[in-house]
């Protein structure tokens, strides 16, 4: 890959994340002058005379130079030290995790999450001969209990926990499974980089969809996991990816790249409007429950102050108080918000979440789920206050 000179890119003590994310590093390619890295799409390199590759390329599979620089932007957005790996999707990153662990090892996970990886979890995990146990992560006592000492080997966490926005305290659940000698990995794809960064709270990995509010424009699937530190257990997690072939292609990369320059932009005016949102629906004469950790009154708020910045994420769910059918009914009379699943993008989208999830899901059948987009909050509410009252 061609190295920036160093004029071209900004030290990372001298500028804040948001300016390094919207300069992606500020990274100037030398043969061009351009200010966006180009698109390196070949899949092979040539071999040096003497049969080396001094340009650290060999074959696609494996590395990538688009895909190294959007990595190293997310890197420096997670205070990373090991650095970040970009996945083809966001379950290939969670699931190489998983993977990288040894028969007769034991896990954590909570039971609220994303309900495909905790179908895997449960799927996958014993034809490994891993043993895996599900807790109320917001209770760090049932977390002690759940903990094997010897055996415990991962701690997973999903802060805010979809799609009931359970909070966990990532400091404290990482004091718990390090006693245990267990790492603490945190799925915070509700939360970005932008609100919490898990690995200044002691997190080990740190996990995202970057499907959803990293890329944010609903046109890309990918995954990246970063890391506290560049051990054993990451070098596995970077072997796992490789001979897998798990790798984020270069034009998704490219698009990624081109997104997190917006991050904190997106990021900062979707929480704004979720919290106003969630503030106007708080009380409404149809609803039976808010779930947001902004609202002072959310059992997770406390923690949720604690540990995120400058906004408590883009997601919320309701709940409908003339139950399921109403709230289904709702979702099919809104036109301003999207019926589809995934979530993060400019857009908003609605979802009844307990039919997706099926049987065994911990969603209520009368909660709606909301991604919060960037359209004008005003119409957002006005829109669902009238399907609401259409439903009933």
């Amino acid at each position: 890959m061609t190295q920036p000179n160093a004029a071209d890119t900004p030290q990372d003590a001298a500028f804040s994340r948001r300016s390094l994310a919207v300069q992606a590093l500020g990274r100037i390619d030398p043969e061009t002058r351009a200010v966006v890295a180009p698109l390196h799409v070949s899949t092979t390199f040539v071999r040096d005379p003497d049969n080396g590759y001094s340009s650290g390329f060999s074959y696609a599979r494996p590395d990538n130079a688009t895909v190294r620089e959007a990595e190293a932007v997310l890197a420096m957005l997670e205070q990373a030290e090991a650095g970040a790996l970009l996945f083809g999707s966001g379950m290939a990153a969670a699931t190489a995790v998983f993977t990288a662990l040894e028969p007769g090892d034991h896990v954590v996970a909570p039971v609220v999450m994303y309900w495909a990886l905790k179908r895997w979890l449960r799927e996958e995990l014993p034809r490994r001969s891993i043993g895996v146990d599900f807790v109320a992560m917001d209770d760090l006592d049932a977390l002690r209990a759940a903990i094997r000492p010897g055996t415990t080997r991962l701690v997973w966490i999903e802060t805010p926990g979809n799609p009931l926005w359970t909070v966990t305290d990532i400091a404290a659940a990482a004091g718990i499974a390090h006693a245990a000698g267990a790492r603490l990995a945190v799925d915070s794809t509700a939360a970005s980089p932008v609100h919490t960064r898990p690995l200044t709270l002691g997190a080990d990995i740190v996990m995202h969809s970057a499907t959803k509010i990293l890329n944010g424009h609903s046109d890309v699937v990918a995954g990246v996991l970063a890391g506290a530190r560049a051990d054993a257990f990451w070098q596995r997690i970077a072997a796992i990816r490789a001979g897998g072939g798990a790798i984020l292609g270069p034009f998704e990369a490219y698009l990624l790249m081109r997104s997190l320059r917006t991050l904190h932009l997106r990021a900062g005016a979707q929480a704004a409007s979720a919290l106003a949102l969630a503030r106007r629906l708080d009380g409404h004469p149809l609803l039976s429950a808010v779930l947001y950790p902004g609202l002072p009154d959310d059992a997770g708020h406390a923690i949720a102050a604690r540990q995120m910045e400058g906004g408590f994420g883009y997601m919320l769910s309701v709940r409908v108080a003339a139950g399921e059918a109403a709230a289904i009914a709702t979702a099919a009379r809104v036109r301003l918000w999207k019926r589809a699943t995934s979530l993060g993008g400019v857009e908003s989208l609605i979802e009844h979440r307990a039919s997706i999830e099926g049987p065994g899901s911990p969603c209520p059948p009368d909660l709606l789920r909301l991604s919060t987009g960037i359209e004008d909050t005003d119409d957002l509410f006005a829109d669902l206050d009238r399907a609401l009252r259409a439903a009933v």
